[in-house]
């Protein structure tokens, strides 16, 4: 019976650090760099990735806006 309780111990233990370095991590209102939110932060980033990808390839971001010209203009 000792030994039941003292491994569910080591669990709790366990269980209960991981949840606290889970709960350490910034949370989206925090203040982040430039004056903006943490998750404002993160929007731009995920912006700034995406146009940085259309960016990329031109010659085929411009074959399918003249494809859809094309289709639109039949």
């Amino acid at each position: 019976m000792q030994r039941f309780f003292g491994s569910m111990l080591k669990i709790l233990a366990v269980s209960a650090t991981a949840l606290a370095a889970v709960s350490c991590g910034a949370a989206d209102n925090d203040p982040g760099p430039g004056g903006v939110t943490v998750g404002e932060a993160r929007a731009l980033d995920e912006a700034a990735e995406m146009l940085d990808e259309r960016n990329a390839d031109p010659a085929g971001a411009s074959a399918q806006s003249d494809a859809a010209t094309d289709t639109t203009a039949q």
